[in-house]
């Protein structure tokens, strides 16, 4: 399977390149030449484990990697998550169910796409004989989980930039506490959207690129967004036959990545209903959802800071497919945005989406209303989820981090402080940190100081 660019003007390449570039060289983001139709495959995925069924979907798009070299891949990515059904699907109510994503190494779903991206890269470097160098930027949870998937890996060095001040304690710990030495956590001045925005400036920077092997870990790499596809596809098998054609997944989300996976397994023939957009006070998503408008405006820092986003660098893959899958059209869409901040989609239909915002003021009252009817304890961004649920259909949320890496809202909402021991372990270690400014040059000139050659 080739994979080519939303923005048209970078050669189509297979999976393995797609996945080392990262960020296609035009600027746009990497999504199969075409999508399979999964629907005559669905009998057969019933009864798979987690990692048989990721082998199972991953192999249709990584024609380039012999089969058992990925499945052994596969299997060893998802060996560090402590529940036995990797992604449990717990039923809080008749039509509510939880689907936990946050019993990875760190804690959050970023685990499923990272923990394998980093194998990835690691057989990159074996098979290749070289080295690479990754860069990512993070709101939170992304940058630990790149961090732990790239932990102590021969030939690979590791670059996240983060808002300095504006993650929270246990996740800037979780990136910068690690003691490894391929390992760089940069914080930066400024908000996610400043450090994504210096990281695609990096990138832009062709020479820079190759001459240091960059490859980028956000979610504008293909294989997250692949990936993430699974942990959909493993909650729809899990269900009850005559639910699965009800179900709406409630996605908390700020960078699209998350929702944009469930979205592309419903075109490839899965057939979910529809998927809810929940977003936190910065709610750019959820303007656009209900609107048609996507309007940049300011980042006002929340108890959900993953979440803390105005640029969903993934939601141009979603454009790209609203507007027929024309690249020339969504360069210019992408044009307007750069020069205006802002664009309105023509002849605008939510289709199978809806949307919902949560305030600060609200989260903590909705915490405290999960575990008092539920029983149940969620972290400040799957509380969002639970805002405006759908009586008359199948909610299945998606829980992003655990509650543990949220101790002070948790406890302030419920009086409970839920702890975790590889959290309690960070708070002992030193935090290694180097600040930069949100600045392209600067970023270079400290990665060509630190890169492996």
């Amino acid at each position: 399977m080739r994979f080519i660019s939303t923005r048209g003007q970078t050669a189509p390449l297979g999976f393995s390149d797609a996945v080392a570039t990262g960020l296609a060289p035009d600027g746009g983001l990497f999504l199969p030449e075409t999508l399979p139709d999964l629907s005559g495959a669905l009998t057969r995925y019933a009864g798979l484990g987690y990692a048989e069924l990721c082998f199972e979907f991953l192999r249709i798009f990584a024609t380039d990697i012999p089969a058992e070299t990925l499945r052994a891949l596969v299997a060893q990515s998802y060996t560090a998550f402590s529940d036995p059904e990797i992604a449990p699907l717990k039923k809080l109510g008749p039509n509510l169910q939880v689907l936990e994503l946050f019993h990875g190494p760190t804690l959050a779903f970023k685990d499923f796409a990272l923990q394998l991206l980093g194998n990835l890269y690691g057989h990159q470097c074996r098979v290749r004989g070289e080295s690479i160098n990754v860069l990512g930027a993070t709101s939170g949870d992304t940058g630990a989980a790149a961090i732990h998937g790239l932990l102590g890996k021969p030939g690979t060095a590791i670059f996240i930039l983060y808002p300095d001040g504006r993650v929270s304690p246990l996740q800037e710990r979780q990136m910068a506490c690690t003691g490894a030495a391929n390992v760089f956590a940069l914080a930066v001045d400024g908000t996610f959207d400043d450090a994504q925005a210096a990281l695609k400036e990096v990138f832009a920077d062709q020479t820079f690129r190759l001459r240091h092997r960059l490859s980028a870990v956000n979610s504008i790499n293909l294989a997250r967004v692949l990936a993430q596809c699974v942990y959909y596809l493993h909650a729809w098998l899990k269900l009850p036959a005559a639910e699965r054609e009800r179900v709406e997944f409630v996605v908390p989300t700020g960078n699209f990545g998350n929702v944009l996976a469930g979205w592309l397994l419903q075109q490839m023939g899965v057939p979910i209903r529809g998927f809810k957009v929940a977003t936190n006070q910065n709610d750019i998503l959820f303007r656009f959802f209900t609107t048609g408008e996507y309007r940049v405006g300011a980042v006002a820092p929340s108890l959900a800071p993953s979440m803390d986003i105005q640029v969903a660098s993934n939601f141009e893959r979603f454009l790209y497919h609203q507007v027929g899958r024309d690249p020339a059209r969504l360069r210019a869409i992408m044009a307007e945005f750069a020069a205006t901040g802002r664009y309105r989609l023509e002849n605008w239909q939510r289709g199978t989406f809806t949307a919902s915002r949560c305030t600060d003021a609200e989260i903590p009252g909705i915490i405290r209303r999960v575990h008092r009817d539920y029983g149940y304890i969620v972290d400040p961004h799957t509380a969002c989820a639970f805002q405006d649920l759908s009586p008359d259909r199948m909610s299945v949320v998606l829980a992003t981090a655990s509650p543990a890496k949220f101790p002070e809202t948790i406890r302030a909402a419920i009086g409970i402080e839920p702890q975790d021991a590889s959290l309690e372990a960070l708070k002992s270690r030193p935090v290694v940190k180097h600040r930069l400014r949100a600045d392209p040059a600067a970023i270079r000139q400290f990665i060509a100081e630190h890169a492996v050659s």
